[in-house]
């Protein structure tokens, strides 16, 4: 059918490619099919009860041939009207782990993935725009995953974007030759670069959806976390977006682009040494090489995909310019999840063999604070310790911080905790692990992936995922989160607030005193130390802590 899909088509691929809520799945009531005069093009998409939806919308160029590892372009201009039916391909990365409950059928992948696709009410006007960014460690995911379905949110009156970005080696490779041939001397970070450019797509083609550009709100869970703090962090990212909510972030250190500091091999390092493991001897033999194979290889030579502190695109380390107040100042919903590495459990070490052992080690490790640690972190149950030293030192930290970074520069930040469970995923010893907020906040729970523990279809899960679902809405609507019968969200403030969402929504204050002033600590004497990273090693894995100095107690 060459690049078009006949129109014959749009009934069917509406019934199939677009998900339902929690609670009941329905036939789509069916209408003409929507065309929209952007700037960008005419685009022809599908109407589903009472939403314009529009797929696979190329927002830059491919990024192929003489463009691999550049910053992205304009998408080609087009003429007439362009079918935007069904979803584009996925970026390169890694096939999906077969049963992983993350793990879901995806699209045919293609270096040529640029798009983006838009949920919209029908007759919406100057209408709240959401942006969202996938997550999966920047090497993995896509905007067409069926968890991220925006119908739930677009019926509250948002326009719903969601993007793909370029992953792995090809959206974070760093290298000396890359950085010569760039005007600002920098390489790396092009997959952030995508998403600022899909942001630049938005402000300038979303009012031709209905949408207001000067009311839009990043959203990402995961790696999307870490993606919406380094839009906050990037000065060509300032001024595209208004607010913004990151779930299950990590504040990690990041490596600079030449410099080894905080204990990171330099980006440019990094990427020479996986082009040499990979036998390209240049930068025209890594872009002559198969984008699938670069993909896999360089997993397998050891490439760890990061943003780099390049001094442009990420000016400075995401703790220092929170610190300085550097950062986007905009209103910010940040949490995290009570079971965060039960469903990540390779982010934590066995446990020690006995209680002893284990208050041995810390106390080795973290010297004058060793007895906070073990407060926190007792040895009573050692194999939930496990689980809840690296889930604070790497969400529960991160989702604080922002919202105590952004009160401190005057601007609400609004705090929470995901402590809900159901059946199959406590049953499998997974209580509100990693993502499962997500069903709840897109109202997807009947498309989860395949091994994903299976939500009940209850009236109570459908009250939640509806509370949930209000309260991001309002909150992309006008910077505060709200849902009709349910309890007030206070913002951090000084009583440092939070909401947690258990089996239903419950304000409270101080979530788990002490735990976010300890990691504090601990990145304050490594950021001060110079040669360690702040990430998951942590706990017993943590290198002997450093010494209090006059800025770190």
């Amino acid at each position: 059918m060459g690049s078009r899909v006949r129109r014959a088509l749009v009934p069917v691929l509406s019934v199939l490619a677009l998900s339902a809520p929690l609670s009941t799945f329905a036939a789509p009531a069916l209408a003409a099919a929507p065309v929209v005069q952007a700037p960008a093009g005419a685009l022809r998409g599908v109407e589903q009860d009472g939403l314009r939806v529009f797929k696979g919308v190329p927002y830059a160029a491919a990024p192929v041939g003489a463009l691999r590892w550049k910053p992205p372009v304009a998408a080609p201009a087009w003429s007439g009207e362009r079918d935007a039916l069904d979803f584009g391909p996925v970026c390169y990365q890694p096939k999906p782990r077969p049963g992983g409950i993350y793990s879901s059928t995806l699209k045919a992948m293609s270096e040529d993935c640029l798009s983006l696709n838009v949920w919209a009410p029908d007759n919406a006007k100057k209408a709240p725009v959401l942006v969202w960014i996938h997550g999966g460690s920047l090497i993995g995911g896509a905007s067409s995953e069926s968890m991220y379905d925006g119908t739930a949110l677009a019926k509250q009156g948002l326009i719903v974007v969601s993007i793909n970005y370029r992953l792995g080696v090809l959206g974070y490779m760093a290298h000396p030759e890359l950085s010569a041939e760039s005007p600002d001397h920098v390489s790396g970070n092009y997959g952030l670069l995508d998403q600022i450019a899909a942001l630049k797509w938005v402000k300038a083609n979303i009012a031709a959806f209905g949408g207001d550009a000067s009311n839009v709100t990043i959203a990402g869970e995961s790696a999307g976390g870490l993606s919406v703090m380094y839009l906050m962090a990037s000065p060509p990212a300032r001024g595209l977006f208004q607010k913004a909510i990151a779930q299950s972030a990590y504040m990690v250190s990041t490596p600079p682009l030449r410099e080894p500091k905080y204990g990171h091999v330099p980006a440019e390092a990094m990427g020479a040494a996986t082009a040499g493991k990979l036998g390209a001897k240049s930068l025209a033999d890594l872009r002559a090489m198969d984008a699938e194979t670069l993909t896999t290889a360089s997993l397998a030579a050891g490439f760890q995909t990061f943003g780099a502190v390049d001094g442009k695109v990420l000016p400075s380390q995401l703790v220092d310019a929170f610190d300085r107040g550097e950062q986007a100042h905009v209103p910010v919903l940040a949490g995290f999840n009570s079971g965060e590495i039960r469903s990540l459990r390779f982010l934590a070490p066995p446990p020690p063999a006995d209680a002893a052992t284990y208050e041995k080690t810390i106390r080795k490790r973290y010297g004058d604070q060793a007895d906070e640690f073990l407060r926190l972190y007792p040895s009573a149950d050692l194999a939930e310790t496990m689980l809840l030293v690296p889930r604070d030192a790497l969400y529960g930290w991160t989702a604080e911080r922002l919202a105590a970074k952004q009160t401190a520069i005057g601007q609400p930040g609004y705090f929470y905790l995901f402590d809900h469970g159901y059946p199959a995923a406590d049953a499998a010893g997974l209580h509100g692990f990693h993502a499962s907020e997500i069903p709840y906040v897109f109202g997807t729970a009947s498309t989860t992936p395949p091994a994903w523990p299976k939500n009940p279809n209850t009236p109570a899960e459908a009250k939640l995922s509806a509370a949930m679902t209000q309260y991001w809405a309002s909150f992309a609507r006008d910077g505060v989160p709200k849902a009709a019968g349910e309890p007030a969200w206070k913002p951090y403030g000084k009583d440092r607030a939070y909401m947690a969402f258990a089996e239903t929504p419950q304000p409270g204050v101080h979530l788990r005193p002490g735990m976010y002033e300890l990691n504090e600590t601990v990145m304050c004497r490594r950021r001060a130390q110079g040669d360690t990273p702040w990430n998951w090693n942590v706990g017993i894995l943590a290198p002997p802590l450093p010494a209090a100095t006059p800025q770190c107690r």
